[in-house]
């Protein structure tokens, strides 16, 4: 009936049905979330829809209504558990090996127990964000990252982690459909800014959104501007925790709708579907927020400007990029136009943002990070499957190892 409270998932688990059998699989993709989080997992159908051809997948969600949407939006299997003994029953005596997660839910936790798996994180982009180098990671056994930039934020960022030891380059398989350059964009005498604002974020600490400080103004000044066209594609949990980001969001939304019927031609627009891929692919500039807009936006090699808005409080992961591209403060938004007319005719920092291309996000050739992403996968599972024999040969050596029955005291029954 719509009464849970936001972020709550429903638990209506299909646990009965379930009872008896184990997982038909090698690897799972936990998702405990509700629908509004779909978009952290959206964005990794293609890559795991690949990997379930070389390793069977099963995704475990914990909410009946993402499992519907999980189902209908692509080609993975799912599952609905909400009770804890369901997923020992249906992992015990399975195969399954690997565990992926896209973001760190406090659900996580309900999979994390399971020592027979090795637990990999993968997030759902990588940015300047503090969530990048949270002390979470610490509970995940690796973190696939994107590029060595990540390695390098978590050394200087987050203590008592090997980050050498943790971290495997992946890339990012959702920028395959970008590639170097630009995929298409729209046919129009004016440069298209595309400005991608994140969140207010879950906590004061994490809140580096620019649409409730600068936003509306930053609109106004890029729809008044002959020479420009507004794409405008907030972050999907924008105004879900702060009125202020709410109504900042429905303002630019309605000088989007005003200047677009005053001049239809001019094309300014909003979007709010599909992946950001496919905003970037109508864009010729980019302005946004701390956060993996700007990282993923890199291959493109076009313009981009980091907005420099983050509260006094939240703390900031910094990486070279914030240097390289320029920034956009409050103070600057009046001028912000002609910033974006010389950004998208001069582009002076392009030779400096190409240099970065592979530092964060390895090598960008369609498909390199997609066979990369599944090759670390199967690595993985090779790696833990030793390691679990190593640990059964210990528990032989101190006669400490069986039980009755045969059964590996790691709680995995051989077949």
């Amino acid at each position: 009936m719509g009464l849970l409270p936001g972020g709550v998932p429903d638990g209506l688990g299909e646990d009965e049905v379930l009872q008896g059998t184990t997982l038909s699989a090698r690897a799972v993709v936990f998702f405990g979330d509700p629908p509004e989080s779909m978009y952290q997992i959206r964005q990794w159908y293609t890559a795991l829809e690949a990997l379930d051809q070389r390793v069977p997948l099963v995704v475990v969600a914990g909410d009946s209504r993402t499992a519907r949407l999980l189902r209908a939006e692509s080609s993975l299997r799912v599952v609905v558990v909400a009770q804890h003994a369901t997923l020992d029953e249906i992992l015990t005596g399975s195969d399954v090996r690997l565990a992926l997660y896209v973001n760190h839910s406090p659900q996580n936790f309900t999979m994390l127990s399971f020592g027979g798996l090795v637990h990999v994180s993968l997030l759902h982009g990588d940015s300047d964000k503090t969530v990048s180098v949270s002390n979470q990671h610490k509970a995940y056994d690796l973190v696939f990252v994107a590029g060595r930039a990540a390695v390098d934020r978590f050394a200087r960022h987050l203590p008592y982690f090997d980050a050498e030891a943790r971290c495997v380059l992946v890339g990012r398989p959702q920028l395959d459909a970008l590639g170097p350059d630009p995929v298409s964009r729209a046919s129009t005498e004016r440069s298209t800014i595309l400005y991608a604002p994140t969140w207010e974020g879950a906590n004061p600490s994490v809140a580096y959104g620019s649409i409730d400080v600068l936003g509306p103004e930053l609109a106004r000044a890029v729809v008044a501007e002959p020479g420009l066209r507004l794409l405008y594609r907030p972050h999907p949990l924008t105004g879900v925790r702060s009125p202020a980001y709410a109504a900042a969001d429905a303002e630019v939304r309605e000088i989007v709708a005003a200047a677009a019927a005053a001049d239809p031609g001019a094309g300014h627009a909003v979007r709010t579907t599909g992946e950001l891929a496919a905003a970037f692919a109508e864009a010729e500039a980019l302005v946004c927020d701390i956060s993996a807009a700007a990282t993923e936006w890199l291959p493109t090699l076009r313009p981009l400007v980091v907005t420099d808005v983050a509260a006094p409080w939240a703390a900031v992961a910094s990486t070279p990029l914030l240097q390289v591209a320029p920034r956009l403060r409050v103070d600057d938004v009046e001028d912000v136009a002609a910033l974006l007319r010389t950004e998208t005719a001069e582009d002076p920092g392009r030779e400096e943002r190409r240099r970065l291309v592979e530092y964060y996000l390895g090598d960008v050739t369609p498909g390199a990070s997609l066979k990369r992403f599944v090759m670390a996968c199967e690595a993985a599972i090779e790696g833990h499957e030793d390691e679990l024999e190593r640990l059964d040969e210990v528990r032989s050596d101190d006669g400490s190892g069986r039980r009755e029955g045969g059964e590996a005291s790691n709680g995995i029954r051989r077949h």
